[in-house]
Order: structure tokens, then sequence, then C-alpha cells
């Protein structure tokens, strides 16, 4: 792999553990690894001129539904609350196939790149007409992001009293198989891997009780992660308490989900014994601001999770829960909310973005990722400052006061995804002019 140094940066960000920011620096990328950090370096490799840019560590998302880019805006779910919005939606998505999850997944991943994310998760939990993981993760090649995706699962479906219609759900054993085939097939425990795959029954409310503990005991058999939703709002709450006698937080211990190895998203409504329970086991969450308004859920109390001790990362979430799948909009979001609930000081920009880069990959349990260090991998987002949204600030790194909304450059595991702005690694005004087709299509048998 061909060096490459960015040269000069304008302001530095590396989220090491002193939170050490330079100017004027160069940065060595060899091998998919962040070799050198200095000044006055030489290469006869690329060069990047980052004198107009702050440099960070690439964003981690640690929650999507990528699918969902197919389904911005829907009418009917504009207005509606999280389980009125399902029902508007699980016909629609009840008629993809293959192409449509790819396609989704690609001008999803594309869009997450061009706002600074190098690494993402994604939660796929139905698979239509012959759809499978597979999918997603051919997307993720071609577009070239570091990718977690996560086998999810609903197998709870109305007639038996469950919200997804019966044509979304699946048999548990037959869930169990393709779990354990996609992660033979595609997880890479390495350090620098591409891809890792966890295992992610939908919801509570969406499988049994016997699914969500044997997904558990094969997941820790792999040695991979585990992933759902939990306390996502008020309803989510009521359904806790009223089906298994207990708040999200106890049933999710009591099915063996918490641990280091564990993360859920959303968490809005955790109590404080809930945000105990997760700091001491070391379960991550997963926080997704702008979906959580979008769906009037509430403001998840990220700041006592953090202050107890919570792995916390941000998440996108679904395009159809968000109509936007932009990281650092997500970040700002998060730290706007924690100042609306708890006063101007309650967050600032360097701990938002902090919570964007590290947070996310702590989170993920990639301890090679989120960090501008020597070792650590060469995922690296590159903002010019010397436009309009920068003009007058005075402290460039404040990205999430004054900065850019897109990336200039980024680079994961030391090749550039994004170049001046523009996506290289696929042809992306093709893949838009597909999904538009896509949705056409879909409105017309709908």
């Amino acid at each position: 792999m061909p060096e490459i140094l960015i040269r000069n940066a304008r302001h530095l960000l590396t989220m090491d553990d002193a939170g050490t920011e330079t100017t004027g620096t160069d940065i060595r990328l060899r091998d998919g690894i962040i070799a050198e950090i200095g000044t006055g370096l030489a290469t006869t490799g690329e060069v990047i001129d980052a004198a107009t840019c702050v440099v960070t560590p690439g964003l981690v998302n640690t929650h999507h539904h990528l699918y969902q880019t197919l389904t911005r805006a829907v009418p009917g779910g504009q207005d509606a609350l999280l389980f009125g919005w399902l029902q508007t939606l699980y016909p629609i998505w009840a008629r993809f196939g293959p192409e449509e999850i790819f396609v989704s997944a690609q001008i999803g991943l594309a869009e997450l790149a061009l706002t600074g994310c190098t690494l993402t998760s994604d939660h796929l939990y139905l698979y239509p007409n012959g759809a499978r993981l597979d999918d997603t993760i051919a997307a993720a090649g071609e577009v070239g992001l570091r990718f977690h995706p996560t086998r999810g699962a609903m197998s709870i479906g109305e007639s038996d009293g469950g919200l997804p219609p019966d044509s979304l759900v699946e048999r548990e054993a037959a869930i169990l198989e393709d779990c354990i085939r996609v992660v033979d097939a595609f997880h890479d425990p390495r350090d620098g891997a591409m891809v890792r795959v966890g295992i992610a029954p939908c919801s509570p409310f969406s499988v049994s009780r016997d699914l969500m503990r044997d997904a558990a005991l094969l997941a820790r058999d792999k040695g991979v992660m585990l992933h759902t939703h939990l306390a996502e709002n008020d309803e989510d709450i009521a359904y806790s308490e009223a089906h298994f006698g207990c708040r999200p937080g106890q049933y999710a211990e009591d099915l063996g989900w918490t641990g280091d190895d564990v993360w859920h998203a959303h968490c809005v409504k955790l109590d404080t014994t809930e945000i105990d329970l997760f700091a001491r086991s070391r379960t991550g969450v997963a926080h997704c601001p702008c979906s959580n308004c979008r769906l009037g859920s509430g403001i998840a109390p990220v700041r006592a999770m953090r202050d107890a001790g919570v792995k916390v990362g941000l998440g996108v979430d679904g395009s159809a829960s968000n109509d936007a799948g932009s990281l650092v909009a997500e970040a700002r979001q998060a730290m706007l909310l924690q100042r609306v609930a708890r006063g101007a000081d309650a967050m600032s920009a360097r701990e938002a973005l902090r919570i964007a880069t590290r947070g996310g990959a702590e989170v993920l349990g990639r301890h090679d990722c989120g960090q501008i260090v020597v070792g650590k991998r060469a995922d690296i987002a590159l903002w010019d400052v010397s436009g309009i949204e920068s003009a007058g600030s005075w402290d460039p790194a404040a990205l999430l006061l004054a900065g850019p909304p897109r990336v200039r450059h980024l680079l994961v595991e030391g090749r550039q995804v994004v170049r001046d702005g523009q996506v290289v690694t696929f042809d992306l005004d093709a893949a838009i002019k597909r999904q538009n087709a896509l949705v056409r299509r879909l409105e017309n048998i709908l």
C-alpha cells in the first residue's frame, strides 16, 4: 500500500488519553496504520495538504439501519410515535429484496463517509424476499468503510401479538443457524479488521425470551458482540413492565445482555439503577439524538451515563426515523440536547466529538480505532475550515460549533474514500439514480 503523508495540519485532535491537540503537524500513514506523527516529515509517497484542515480520527457510527435510506420522509410515518411509525413502514419494507438492501446500504454508507464516518455498525433485522446480511457487506466492500454489521432478527409477528407482519418474521432455529453462517463467513477478530459481525435480535418486543437468551449464549461461544434496542421510549418501558414484570435493564441482565461485549441502542429512558448497572458491567450505549427527537422519544441521560462511567457512542439510526445519515450532525445534536436538559456547560464541543470518535470505537470494541496515535489504524477525517461555516471562528477545533458539515478528505485503513469532498470508491451518482428508481417502483406497487 502506498505511503501517504498528511502535511501541516492546521489543527490535530488526537483523542489520545491526554486529549493532545497540536498545530502544524504531519502524519505518516503506512500499511493501513499511523506510522509517525511529527513535523517536517518527508515522503516519496502521496502528500495531502492539510494547512486549512482540522484533522480528527474518523467518526464511528454505533447504530444504523442502512436499508431505511429507501424510506425517508414516508408521509404516513412523518408524525407518528415509534410503534405507529413501525406499523406504517413494515408493509413497505416487506417488499424489499436483495437489490433494495444492497443499494440502500451503498447510499447510506456514502452519506456517512461524506460526514466523516470511517467505521459503522448496521442493524439489519428483516430479510424479505431472499435478502441476506451478505448484501450489506458487499455494499460496504464497494464503498470502503470499516463495517460492523449485525445479524438482527424478528420472530414474533402480528398473529402472535407482535408488531411486524408475519411475512417479516423468521423461525428462531433458522435465525440462529444463519447467525452461525454469517459469523463463520465474515467475522474477522483481528486488529485492522474491515468486517466484524455481531448478533442482534431486534428488540425485546419482537423476539422471544428464549431467542434473547440463546443469542447471548451463541455470541459468547463465537466471540462476537451483542446488540439490540432498549428503553427507547415510554411505550418501551410500559411494554417491559407489562410483559416481563421488570424494567428493560433488569430484563437485559437476567438474559445475559449486559457486559463489555454488549451495546444497546437508544436507552433514552434508563433510570439511575440501570445506568449504574451499565457502568458496572461495562455495557455500551448507542445514543441516537436526532432519531430520538424525530420520534418524540425524549432526551437520553447521556451526561449522567458519562459521569457514571458508561461507554457511550453515537448512532444516526435509520434514515426512516432520522431522514438523514450525518454523523457530524448527530454529534452536534447530542451536545445541544444535553445543554437543553442540563445547562450550557453540560457538554462541550470537544467532549461530543470525543464521543463521536473514540467513544464509538470503545463501544464497538475497536481499540485499534478512534485515535490518531502511532500504531492505531489509519482512519482519518480532514475538515476544511477555510469555508463560510468556519469564517470568524476563534477556535477551529470547535467543529461542532462552527465547522463544515462534510469532510474534505476521508481515509479508511490508509485509503482515500473521500477526496476533495467527493466519494471516489464507486459511482455514487449512478447509485442515487438506481435508488430513486427503486423508490418509484415501490410507490407504484403500493
